[in-house]
């Protein structure tokens, strides 16, 4: 059960909050922060907030990235955001590729229900915000409301009916309260 006052929103990295590179971010010098995430994710903190990472990241399961590369990439983001005000509370990230065939890897729910286990939200009062089809599936699959930013893939796909649509992350942090009403 949700925890009084606690709401949640889940966030993709790559192409969400980072820009989503050819061949994955293999290094802190490949992360940047896209326009106004730091603000987007601070707005959404001020709203009450708390803010989840929800990430695939194949480049550790191809031997691309090592998990100390990949926690040294999370450091510079949280300190990127918190120096825009903004913060995530943690990060859930699969390692795997499509070929080990886990549950964790989006489109499945695997790292959605790990969230909501340490974290103990509502999967209906949660939204999933990705940039991807496989994001968007994923939410479907643990019951939670996606939404579809047009930042990363999210230029080049369709949004299947009934999921809302937003130029990018600080767009639907602007809209939220709206689309909560509206869902």
């Amino acid at each position: 059960m949700e925890r009084a006052g606690n709401k949640f929103i889940l966030l993709d990295r790559d192409g969400v909050i980072n820009a989503d590179r050819p061949g994955s971010v293999l290094s802190v010098d490949d992360f940047a922060l896209l326009p106004d995430v730091d603000r987007a994710i601070g707005l959404l903190n001020r709203k009450g907030y708390r803010v989840l990472v929800i990430t695939n990241q194949a480049c550790v399961g191809r031997g691309e990235l090592t998990l100390r590369e990949l926690d040294r990439i999370h450091v510079k983001m949280r300190e990127r955001l918190s120096a825009g005000s903004a913060h995530v509370d943690a990060i859930f990230l699969c390692p795997h590729t499509d070929a080990d065939d886990c549950d964790c890897r989006k489109p499945r729910p695997g790292l959605v229900k790990q969230a909501q286990l340490e974290f103990g939200f509502e999967p209906r009062q949660t939204w999933l915000v990705g940039d991807d089809r496989r994001d968007i599936l994923a939410a479907l699959a643990a019951g939670c409301r996606p939404a579809l930013v047009r930042t990363g893939k999210g230029k080049r796909i369709d949004a299947p009916p009934a999921v809302p649509v937003f130029a990018d992350l600080m767009d639907f942090a602007q809209q939220i309260d709206y689309a909560d009403e509206n869902q």
